[in-house]
């Protein structure tokens, strides 16, 4: 049986996390996914939107996956050890680097084979977490201006 581990954020779950996800079932048997804490995502991009555990729970509602995990915040490698992939799957825009994560693997004696994934070629402007806030921020920034108008308080 092939393990595969993915990651992220997964906040404001959209079409493009989906996309990932099945992606990196076709990869193996069993899909373990690691949702990053709430620190973790501060830290990489922004104040998570839902907090960590209703996106551990969301994730594990994916009939797409075996296995959810809230991941480490010292050491990222420490749940590698713990889930024992076959592979990791990286996201097409993961910041993650290939080559230092192998290097990291080999160095801890773990033998997991690394794999990126192609981009979402999807064609809706709502497939992107930056993008959904940006037009979560528009559609509050013109209500605000339409109440304004319209003498509302």
């Amino acid at each position: 049986m092939v393990k595969v581990m993915a990651t992220g954020t997964f906040d404001l779950l959209h079409m493009g996390h989906i996309y990932y996800l099945k992606e990196a079932k076709k990869l193996g048997d069993l899909l373990a996914v690691v949702v990053a804490t709430d620190a973790t995502v501060r830290k990489l991009k922004h104040d998570p939107i839902t907090p960590q555990e209703i996106r551990v729970n969301l994730i594990k509602e994916l009939k797409v996956v075996d296995e959810a995990y809230l991941g480490h915040e010292e050491d990222m490698y420490s749940i590698v050890e713990e889930i024992k992939p076959d592979i990791i799957a990286l996201g097409f825009d993961q910041v993650h680097d290939a080559d230092i994560i192998k290097k990291e693997l080999k160095k801890r004696k773990l033998n997991v084979q690394v794999v990126r994934l192609s981009k979402y070629q999807g064609e809706s402007d709502l497939e992107g977490t930056r993008r959904i806030i940006q037009k979560v921020i528009a559609a509050h920034e013109f209500q605000k201006k339409m109440q304004r108008i319209e003498g509302e308080p």
